[in-house]
Formats: structure tokens, C-alpha cells, sequence
């Protein structure tokens, strides 16, 4: 489960940042969306709600990265 975990002293830190700072931001975009997408109209969206999920979201997802993203190999 941890393989490649942050933590871990054989992993490129960097390379971690850059892939979980990106998986984020696409998570932050894929909430964002979808919340705005509930409202049917641009006035009827409730901008708060869509910018604090997309934030929470985007917490999860780094926190869900510290035990290990696919694309970060443990260094040999």
C-alpha cells in the first residue's frame, strides 16, 4: 500500500510535488466543474460552495498522495 510512499528515502521528492501538485489541481477542476454544472444557469451557481469543494478536494487528493501516486517509482 505505502510502495511509494513520500516518506520513503528512495523516492524523487521533486518529481512527487510535481505529480501530486498536478493530480490536484485536476482534481480541484473536476470538482469545480461539477458543482458548477448543477446550477443550470451562470446566476444560479453558488460560487462559494464551488470554491471551497474544489479546495477540500484538492486537500484530499494531496493527503490521498502521501501514500504513494503510480507515476513516482521508487528509486533502485
Amino acid at each position: 500500500m505505502l510502495k511509494n510512499c513520500v516518506f520513503k528515502g528512495n523516492i524523487d521528492t521533486k518529481k512527487w510535488f510535481a505529480s501530486a501538485a498536478i493530480r490536484a489541481v485536476k482534481t480541484m477542476a473536476q470538482t469545480a466543474v461539477s458543482v458548477i454544472a448543477v446550477g443550470s444557469t451562470l446566476e444560479a451557481v453558488d460560487w462559494k460552495l464551488a470554491a471551497s469543494s474544489a479546495v477540500v478536494a484538492g486537500v484530499v487528493s494531496i493527503l490521498t498522495s502521501v501514500a504513494g501516486i503510480p507515476e513516482v517509482k521508487c528509486k533502485d
